[in-house]
């Protein structure tokens, strides 16, 4: 077996140590962004004790599953286990950086391309090793034999630490060519993806303070755009500010490109394109953005084009969006099943008016579980649960006529507290 060298964190080489305070999270948000924050009295989060308790919450379902090990390739796992990121979108589709967390051992970043260094900020990371590509694009017909050098190594720096009596390993996302190697070599795989969502489920202190900088920023985008949004402008023109401000404010990326005008509002989920907003259009949209810390927000708004009045069709979906979101929101209670929020949603018929895929979702490095249903779903994709305090929630509504015409697509994100939801996107609704 081909050893691969180790770097240890603790003891970095020196031509690595000058990198670490060129790391993007260590340079952290411009001064014109903290001076956003705090005027409007928000406090930073304390990133360090964020990445202690993410990690804790990892290991404690690993235990509580009785895995020794999870191997983490998808890159919002590994924001939230270690937070460390490497080119997130790309290595979305490129396995080729992963994690191993050890329920009761060390953990160690596998960093892509002499990528080392990214990693040595992190006080969460025991170990930093090159990783071992098992793509294709980079084996070629060498894939097996390099999956089996992979799998041994990868094996090796768990087993000394397994309290479980056998091998056994969360994956959350692996090819079945790694998936074979492992099991070969005695590993007994658990799929990750839930105990991940579970450790997710609840927000820390510091999650709900960082969430509260990056919706706060958000609602400046969304008035930016408001103010830019003038009949003739493109809709890429317009979706390009919600990008810009974005980066600017410490943003990372927007997971989609939903925004529609006129009749393209109706059905949902046409993609910002190239035709021009017209005077009197209705313009849709939904952010979908991964902004400041790593931490999404997924609100949607609706605006009347110019300076004209809305018709009485616009007004009408207009309003019935609104009474659902508004009326639904407030379900969201502790101690609440998703059962029971499920018969008591308040959206228009779904015989006449077309909807959305879901009514509410959780919200934190991105639209995460749970996910609730209408009524007419339930016997399909329904299951049920708790609402609890710390749940990050996105409530949201599209109404459409089935007949035609326009849509209307909004959503609100809201924070589960003891006393109830407390609203945390406050870019104002109204058509105008």
């Amino acid at each position: 077996m081909v050893t691969i060298p180790r770097i240890v964190t603790g003891e970095p080489p020196e031509w690595l140590t000058a990198h670490t305070a060129r790391n993007m999270h260590e340079i952290g948000p411009s001064p014109a962004t903290r001076r956003e924050w705090h005027e409007a009295g928000l406090a930073l989060p304390d990133v360090d004790r964020m990445r202690t308790e993410r990690l804790a919450r990892v290991r404690a379902e690993l235990q509580a599953t009785g895995c020794d090990a999870a191997i983490l390739y998808d890159p919002l796992n590994i924001r939230y286990a270690v937070d460390t990121t490497n080119m997130s979108i790309w290595t979305m589709h490129n396995d080729v950086r992963f994690v191993t967390v050890n329920s009761v051992g060390p953990v160690i970043a596998y960093e892509y391309s002499n990528g080392e260094f990214l990693s040595l900020h992190n006080g969460c990371i025991d170990e930093v090793r090159p990783a071992r590509s098992c793509h294709p694009f980079y084996t070629g017909d060498r894939l097996e034999e390099v999956v089996a050098t992979w799998a041994d190594e990868t094996l090796a720096a768990i087993r000394p630490h397994a309290v479980s009596g056998g091998l056994r390993v969360a994956i959350d996302r692996l090819t079945l060519p790694c998936i074979r190697a492992l099991e070969a070599r005695g590993a007994e795989l658990v799929f990750a993806q839930p105990l991940m969502e579970r450790a997710r489920l609840i927000k820390t202190a510091d999650e709900i303070a960082a969430m509260r900088l990056a919706c706060h920023s958000c609602d400046l985008i969304v008035a930016e755009m408001r103010e830019a949004l003038r009949p003739g402008m493109t809709e890429v023109e317009l979706w390009s500010l919600l990008h810009v401000g974005n980066w600017e404010r410490f943003g990372e990326w927007v997971e989609t490109r939903l925004l529609a005008s006129g009749e393209r509002t109706n059905p949902w989920y046409q993609e910002a394109s190239s035709k021009i907003i017209r005077d009197g259009e209705l313009l849709a949209f939904d952010t979908d953005l991964v902004g400041a810390y790593g931490m999404c927000v997924d609100i949607s708004r609706t605006w009347l084009c110019g300076d004209g009045a809305e018709s009485p069709a616009q007004r009408d979906i207009y309003a019935r969006a609104v009474d659902s979101v508004e009326s639904n929101i407030d379900l969201f209670r502790p101690g609440v099943s998703y059962r029971e929020i499920t018969e008591a949603l308040v959206y228009p018929s779904v015989e006449e008016f077309n909807g959305y895929t879901v009514m509410a979702h959780g919200v934190g490095l991105c639209d995460e579980y749970p996910s609730i249903y209408n009524r007419e779903s339930w016997a399909d994709h329904g299951y049920d649960g708790v609402i609890e305090v710390g749940n990050i929630i996105s409530v949201e509504a599209f109404v459409g006529r089935r007949d035609g015409g326009e849509g209307v697509k909004l959503e609100q994100q809201i924070l589960v507290t003891d006393s109830g939801p407390e609203l945390l996107s406050h870019a104002p609704l109204g058509l105008t």
